[in-house]
């Protein structure tokens, strides 16, 4: 257990933070444009992540169909439960949608894939499924949580022409088309697109530190605590749930519960500077995530272990 803790915090978790602290040191020091930075991550380095995700991805018939009705019925309930949070809270409705992004989204991508690929090292099955998991993960992002901020954002009787006009979606379904068909990319495109999403990851969570450059982490909201839990305890709580209603055993079993604990999607600080809905508090709540996920997911990886032993 130590093994994949320290594991976890050394491979994941302290490179991410110096480049968010990077970000936000050099932005405290020059004030970067955060529109022309968010501009960049929306239009060029999204899209080719989300292109490349799904065209690479290998994808089972059976196992997929039973991953997606167990995705479809968590992420349904998390956004129950976010929506009927947020009005007990009595948010108002830009915030109720950062606040539901918070908890339904997850950083399943450059989070996931790095921890599933060390905890499943002798497993591809885990790390197989944490792909599918992103590819859900990114239409769910493009499509409900574009939707939140477009409404949240005052632009309600607009949303799908808005979700329609995101780049990023047009990419999803452009790889899912060139994958289906078997169409080949040519060098001269694969190479430049590999190396436009290379640089996502540097220049998201650069971003995120230049968003979070001034905040101040001594007074945090309560809001952002109750983000935190939602995602972190909550999430975990009913895909086990759920994990055990469907049957679901073994390493697919395992995959699922620990892709459902992983800290708030950065994308969500993201398209939250890009649509201007409250971006200080989604900043906040991915980077207290993504801290606090050091410890809870190592928990979630011993308990999945527990639970649903291979073979079990």
């Amino acid at each position: 257990m130590l093994a994949v803790f320290s594991g976890i915090l050394l491979q994941v978790m302290v490179p991410m933070l110096l480049i968010v602290g990077l970000g936000a040191w050099l932005h405290r020091l020059f004030r970067f444009d955060m529109s022309t930075l968010s501009k960049l991550n929306m239009y060029v380095l999204l899209p080719a992540v989300a292109f490349i995700n799904v065209y690479d991805s290998e994808l089972n018939g059976k196992v997929l169909a039973a991953i997606v009705g167990f995705l479809l019925l968590q992420n349904g309930g998390l956004m129950v439960l976010s929506m009927v949070t947020a009005k007990l809270l009595k948010l108002e409705r830009s915030l109720s949608a950062v606040f539901q992004n918070t908890i339904v989204l997850n950083n399943s991508g450059n989070f996931g894939i790095p921890v599933s690929q060390l905890v499943f090292h002798q497993q591809p099955l885990g790390a197989a499924i944490q792909i599918i998991v992103t590819i859900f993960q990114n239409f769910l992002t493009n499509t409900y949580g574009v939707y939140q901020f477009v409404s949240g954002n005052g632009k309600k009787g607009k949303w799908a022409a808005e979700i329609w006009k995101n780049p990023v979606l047009h990419a999803l379904l452009l790889g899912v088309i060139c994958r289906w068909l078997h169409l080949p990319i040519p060098s001269f495109l694969w190479t430049p697109l590999q190396r436009v999403a290379d640089a996502f990851l540097a220049i998201a969570l650069f971003t995120l530190g230049a968003q979070i450059a001034y905040a101040r982490f001594t007074a945090l909201p309560l809001l952002v605590y109750a983000s935190v839990l939602g995602r972190l305890v909550l999430s975990p709580l009913l895909a086990a749930s759920l994990i055990f209603l469907l049957g679901i055993d073994g390493v697919t079993a395992q995959a699922l519960l620990i892709a459902s604990s992983y800290p708030c999607s950065r994308n969500t600080a993201l398209y939250a500077l890009e649509y201007d809905c409250h971006p200080d508090y989604a900043a906040q709540a991915v980077l207290v995530s993504t801290l606090l996920s050091a410890i809870t997911v190592t928990g979630v990886v011993y308990a999945a272990r527990l639970l649903f032993p291979i073979g079990g």
